[in-house]
């Protein structure tokens, strides 16, 4: 099932959004622990982390830093089990939307 996003509704409705290079820069990277936040972590996943999600998957990877360690259909696999998503794309959107909204205070 996908999780459905109102991230483009509310930000239609809102009066006064920022440009975006205030919120993050052009070529700034954004770490993926804050992308899935603890906030995010604890209302779509069975863990307070991202870091204790990837440590917790059938892997060698202790932390974000070594998501690669983590082969893709396991990850799949493991997210369809511990998370609300069927798999990680819709993961990864859902996650970009939740960030997407944090940051514009929608």
């Amino acid at each position: 099932m996908v999780q459905e996003s109102d991230l483009a509704e509310a930000a239609a409705e809102a009066d006064d959004l920022p440009h975006p290079h205030d919120v993050v820069g052009k070529h700034e990277e954004i770490p993926i622990t804050d992308i899935f936040d603890e906030v995010f972590m604890q209302e779509f996943t069975d863990f307070d982390s991202f870091d204790e999600m990837v440590a917790a998957s059938p892997s060698d990877a202790s932390s974000a830093a070594e998501l690669e360690l983590v082969p893709d259909g396991t990850w799949d696999e493991f997210v369809a089990e511990a998370t609300t998503f069927e798999d990680e794309e819709e993961m990864v959107f859902a996650a970009r939307d939740h960030w997407v909204e944090t940051q514009l205070g929608l």
